[in-house]
């Protein structure tokens, strides 16, 4: 990284797969695993920048939260953050959009903690979520996230998201300001860009997000791309891959990731990779690596990666600058 974009007035940015690596790497280099997680709870709610201050200055909690939904990829390009209604209950979902990224458990941990404030501040202090799911398998020990939390917290879902009740939508934000909301809101219309993640790092993310649940649907997954089955199949075709290449590519790099997680078990991995039973998954290793997943857990292959090397340059993130 270069130094001199960590500035905070510098107003630059880093690249989002350097910005997820730096707080893997902090994890590790700290001996904390809930090092993203910590560091994600003390963080103050007016920090999030321009889409944090569009929504402290809200006239209304409702709209505090679709303006820091609908804007948040102005803070954190190649990523989306959905907020809708499930059973009664608002549903705010985070995630990554560019497949190459990997490894990203302590930027889910980190970004729900700081949502979590961010609703605190709305709400008042004593708010806590009904739910809170992490698409990351679960660590070994989850004491450090319930105790964030206040809720039951599950693992290995489709997507990192808080589930809360939405209360009275119309109460006005604490530090509500009509001048300021519509001075900020009008600076950020102006900076709006279409999202630049490249198709196969897209598609990697949902094929991705729906392994837990079996192999996932070609259908399912072109319509979330919002290509239709054959428009889908096509343009793979032009980049010379197909669909179930892109689902073994994606089965492929988490084992090696989830592999190197002591804490998993084997048939617990190969679960989260969509197989039904164990046996596929083996003769999957074996094929992809010549090892058994017992061979390449007890170190005679194990090799873990940060990612898939990238194909395109890749996207750009604000900094969450405290």
């Amino acid at each position: 990284m270069d130094a001199a974009r960590l500035d905070g007035a510098s107003q630059g940015s880093v690249s989002l797969a350097a910005y997820v690596e730096m707080m893997q790497r902090a994890a590790r280099l700290s001996g904390r695993d809930d090092f993203g997680l910590c560091y994600g709870r003390q963080f103050p709610a007016s920090s999030h920048g321009l889409v944090g201050d569009i929504a402290l200055a809200a006239p209304s909690i409702g709209m505090a939260l679709r303006q820091f939904a609908d804007l948040f990829p102005l803070h954190q390009e190649a990523s989306e953050l959905r907020l809708g209604a499930e059973n009664g209950l608002l549903r705010l979902e985070y995630r990554i959009l560019d497949g190459r990224i990997l490894d990203r458990r302590q930027d889910a941990e980190l970004s729900l903690a700081m949502f979590q404030n961010l609703l605190r501040q709305a709400y008042g202090p004593s708010f806590a979520p009904e739910e809170v799911h992490f698409e990351h398998p679960a660590p070994g020990d989850n004491a450090a996230h319930e105790a964030t939390f206040h809720a039951p917290v599950f693992f290995g879902q489709r997507t990192n998201a808080l589930l809360f009740r939405p209360g009275d939508l119309r109460r006005p934000m604490p530090g509500a300001d009509a001048a300021t909301f519509s001075r900020l809101t009008a600076a950020a219309f102006l900076r709006r860009l279409p999202a630049r993640v490249p198709l196969p790092a897209r598609l990697r993310a949902e094929i991705r997000s729906r392994l837990p649940e079996g192999s996932p649907p070609m259908d399912q997954v072109a319509g979330a791309l919002g290509l239709a089955r054959w428009t889908l199949q096509r343009r793979l075709g032009d980049l010379g891959q197909s669909y179930a290449d892109a689902v073994q590519q994606v089965r492929r790099s988490l084992a090696q990731s989830y592999l190197a997680q002591p804490h998993l078990s084997i048939s617990a991995i190969a679960q989260l990779l969509g197989y039904a039973e164990l046996s596929p998954f083996s003769r999957a290793c074996k094929r992809w690596f010549g090892a058994s997943p017992e061979q390449l857990r007890s170190g005679l292959w194990q090799e873990r990666r940060g990612g898939a090397a990238p194909l395109d340059p890749p996207p750009k993130a604000s900094l969450w600058n405290p």
